[in-house]
């Protein structure tokens, strides 16, 4: 076996000095201060006649960073005694438990929920006042200039032991089933309910609970034009109605949603002419020649059992061939495999978005809901909900609620500190860990100043920097 020789002479030791590893820490936890965060959580923390050696909003806001740069069990929380001399004194593994303890119970998940929508409004007028502005989403070539757009979403997060709540899941998983809203404008992720395993897919009170403490977390400006998309998987008649009634003369709300196909919606689809098939397009706005939509509204024979102002947008598709055994007996007939979107967008289409009337275009936009499986749930799950560290419901509560934390820290730091660079302002959590977060450092001291030392030999050096000065320039919070 021969060696390159790489390791010749290569001693390792553990007797380092001033050494920081995961140095992008700091961004994060300065994003949270600059954004009023810490201070909003200590307020909504604090209990009267008790004073805790370590403020409870600090030491969420310092779980919250710790679990952004990877944390995914109470133990890796040692993380935070190697970054005390730059973060100051950590909070210890009982005293992160404790926090999250008081965290999950209703009553103060209910004031952190206040407290991060107040941070928030701060750090969106921040955002709008970057170069790049409030990242506003662009569909098929359109951009949807003031929509906010939410995804609602149902993950199962697996537990391999007994734990409270835990349940056989009806995908034969077992463990939880939280549902949760993206904001995909920002990746924020705006609420979540922790559910146990064996909890519905279209349960109507949960996706209403959820979708309601989402709204709550949008500044009152930005609730003027809304757009929700849920999957086949959250559709119902209550829910349905629901979304119609959240419109009125201040507030737009659109929406799309999946549709679970049976033999009359086949019947419809099968009335439609050859020639209104209509090519797809794809997220870039060119059609898909291998795929075709055609709107079916006055084909559905079901329409009359659901409220007025609906649209039914037909789509088929060649099947791949790991879909082929589920095909019904009119797509193996046919060779295609279909899928239905209903939604309220009406025939004028969606305010200032040129041809959003189109069912090609509206086929697009609920396509684009598939975003939430990759931005969304797996990031979420790659930032602490993979797995639920404690046995007890409570204190996984407020484990969600750090780990909902850290994916604002992370969206903060993005679009405020990445604000020009368009691979770090979109990029993904592995690519921010891997350039920025997971940086390491050494640290000295001068003069009675810290002074945090990055390698020049860093390929993303300039980026850190970039981002560190302009988070310490941010105005701070009324």
């Amino acid at each position: 076996m021969q060696h390159n020789g790489w390791d010749h002479a290569l001693k390792v030791t553990a007797d380092g000095t001033g050494l920081v590893g995961h140095a992008g820490a700091v961004l994060l936890r300065k994003a949270a201060d600059q954004a009023g965060l810490t201070g909003q959580l200590s307020a909504a923390l604090r209990r009267a006649g008790t004073s805790p050696a370590f403020d409870r909003g600090i030491v969420l806001v310092l779980l919250a960073a710790a679990i952004a740069l990877g944390a995914t069990s109470m133990s890796d929380i040692a993380l935070l005694a190697h970054l005390a001399p730059v973060l100051g004194d950590a909070p210890s593994g009982p005293t992160v438990r404790r926090a999250l303890d008081l965290a999950g119970t209703p009553a103060m998940l209910d004031r952190i929920a206040r407290a991060r929508a107040k941070a928030r409004a701060h750090a969106w007028q921040l955002i709008e006042r970057t170069p790049a502005g409030f990242p506003w989403l662009v569909i098929a070539g359109r951009i949807l200039a003031g929509w906010l757009v939410i995804d609602l979403d149902a993950t199962l997060v697996t537990a391999s032991s007994d734990k409270e709540g835990a349940a056989p899941a009806w995908k034969m998983g077992y463990g939880f089933h939280p549902l949760g809203a993206w904001l995909a404008n920002t990746r924020e992720c705006l609420a979540m309910l922790l559910r146990p395993g064996n909890a519905g897919s279209n349960t109507f009170t949960d996706h209403k609970q959820v979708l309601a403490a989402a709204l709550r977390q949008v500044p009152s400006r930005f609730r003027r034009k809304i757009l929700i998309r849920v999957d086949g998987a959250g559709a119902s008649h209550e829910l349905i109605k629901h979304l119609l009634s959240l419109s009125s003369p201040r507030r737009a709300v659109l929406f799309t949603c999946g549709w679970m196909i049976t033999a009359a919606d086949e019947e419809a689809i099968r009335q439609v002419p050859a020639g209104a098939w209509k090519p797809g397009t794809g997220q870039d706005g060119a059609a898909e020649d291998d795929k075709h939509v055609a709107e079916i509204t006055g084909l559905m024979t079901r329409a009359g059992n659901w409220p007025e102002g609906l649209r039914w947008i037909a789509r088929r598709v060649k099947p791949s061939r790991r879909h082929l055994r589920n095909l019904t007996s009119y797509e193996k007939k046919t060779g295609w495999k279909y899928s239905i979107t209903c939604t309220n967008i009406p025939d004028t289409g969606i305010a200032d978005v040129p041809g959003s009337h189109h069912p090609q275009y509206i086929d697009t936009v609920h396509r684009e809901h598939a975003v939430v499986e990759t931005g969304g749930v797996r990031t979420a799950k790659a930032m602490g909900l993979r797995n639920l560290p404690s046995k007890t419901w409570q204190v996984n509560c407020g484990w969600v609620i750090a780990a909902n934390i850290a994916a604002d820290l992370a969206a903060w730091t993005r679009l405020l500190g990445h604000c020009d660079d368009a691979d770090l302002r979109h990029a993904d959590l592995g690519t921010l860990r891997y350039r920025i977060w997971h940086i390491p450092a050494r640290l000295a001291h001068h003069a009675r100043q810290r002074i945090l030392k990055i390698s020049p030999g860093w390929p993303w050096k300039d980026a850190f920097l970039t981002c560190w000065q302009r988070l310490c320039a941010l105005p701070a919070p009324a």
